[in-house]
């Protein structure tokens, strides 16, 4: 049995990020940059101003007071056709650029039109500012970035702002590392539909649907393959159609029970065992295994049965694979501290992941376990908002302590 750092290294020393693919970049969102990205252009490509009011040349505003003859009207989208000289205005819209001898722009609430009227011909403006400064309500041309700049490294998670930048440097396509395909099969000859009633014997598969929607929320393409019964031809077929997915999540059947059939199965179709348990609690019968063939790589998680294990063991194990094979260079699970806020008793020698509530106070983050029965226990589960990393061994842990915790 490991630890649960050896089996996250062992898991990321298989999890090899997936070849790229170029896409739309109205596609790209939550995928990751495969390639550095570059500007075709300087931003802003001109000087312009960032205000409504008035191109100005400084010197008339020494006193903060001046009088000039309104030369043209220049809007967004429009350009400058007039140089500006002494004793001249230029009126301006945000975004517009600024016309040839102009060192500054003064905000409109600061003027007072004294010939023809705002939205008329240009006239005269009469200006009084008690703040003025040569370069004032100027963005100069390349400010953000000039023409051949990285804007964007390889390995950049695509977000809105990125999508908006990539928009501006002209990529209507990028080239990103596309997105995993994760099959999920739940086993057990007790398992049936959600939609079913449960008969003697027989539980509802919550699993399949909790698995598949952690693989959704991690930005993976997810194949439900239902449910296998706990016998070879069943677990065959389905694990022969799983791999043809990127990852197979495999929930049940990893145990040491007399129908606990999965790691014989797999091993028929060529997945090797890179471990199997881990020293962790809930979730420590996982099993862990790769396919290589000439051609594709194929991971496969044997998660327990018992869902909060199933959960534990995806965030520790399956996320980070999934986050490496998608490019991310920051794959392992996102760490926090804060301070227990009531006391808390473990037994045992595995290291525990306690469902808990992580929450943000005016004195810092503190965390509250909830009251968990167990790792069948959905209802605790579905209370808690992370997990709490209660370190092996008797003891009880004391208000004001400070853990790990795992947001969920």
């Amino acid at each position: 049995m490991i630890s649960v750092d050896d089996a996250q290294c062992l898991v990321l020393e298989q999890a090899i990020a997936l070849p790229a693919e170029r896409v739309e970049l109205s596609e790209a969102i939550g995928l990751v940059l495969a390639e550095d990205v570059t500007s075709d252009i300087d931003s802003p490509p001109w000087d312009k101003s960032i205000v409504d009011g008035f191109a100005v040349v400084a010197t008339d505003l020494a006193t903060g007071k001046a009088e000039l003859e309104i030369i043209e009207e220049v809007m967004a989208g429009d350009v400058p056709r007039r140089q500006l000289s002494r004793g001249q205005a230029t009126r301006i819209m945000t975004g517009a650029p600024t016309p040839v001898g102009c060192e500054a722009v003064v905000m409109v609430e600061q003027t007072i039109m004294v010939e023809g009227v705002s939205d008329g011909p240009p006239g005269r403006v009469r200006i009084q500012t008690d703040k003025f400064a040569a370069g004032q309500n100027i963005l100069r041309r390349a400010a953000a970035m000039k023409r051949g700049d990285k804007v964007l490294a390889a390995g950049t998670l695509i977000r809105p702002s990125e999508i908006g930048l990539l928009a501006e440097v002209g990529r209507s396509q990028v080239l990103v590392h596309r997105r995993p395909t994760v099959a999920v099969l739940a086993t057990g000859n007790e398992i049936i539909a959600c939609d079913r009633n449960p008969g003697p014997g027989q539980i509802r598969n919550s699993n399949g649907p909790m698995l598949g929607a952690l693989a959704k929320r991690a930005e993976c393409i997810v194949r439900d393959l239902g449910i296998a019964s706990d016998t070879q031809e069943s677990l065959e077929r389905h694990v022969r159609e799983g791999l043809q997915a990127d990852v197979l999540v495999l929930s049940g059947g990893v145990s040491a029970g007399v129908l606990d059939l999965v790691p014989g199965v797999l091993a028929a179709h060529d997945v090797e065992q890179v471990f199997y348990k881990v020293n962790v609690k809930p979730g420590k019968p996982i099993w862990f295994g790769v396919l290589n063939r000439e051609g594709f790589r194929r991971l496969v998680f044997g998660l327990p049965g018992n869902p909060v294990s199933s959960l534990v063991c995806f965030e520790l194990f399956v996320r980070p694979a999934l986050r490496q094979l998608a490019g991310n260079r920051d794959a392992q699970p996102g760490r926090q501290w804060a301070r227990l806020s009531k006391s808390h008793s473990v037994r045992g020698t595995r290291d525990t992941y306690h469902p808990a509530i992580l929450r943000e106070e005016d004195a810092g983050r503190t965390v509250e376990p909830v009251a968990w029965r167990g790792s069948a226990d959905l209802r605790a589960l579905a209370e808690a908002n992370s997990l709490a990393l209660f370190p092996g061994g008797d003891r009880t842990f004391e208000p004001g302590e400070q853990l790990a915790v795992y947001p969920l």
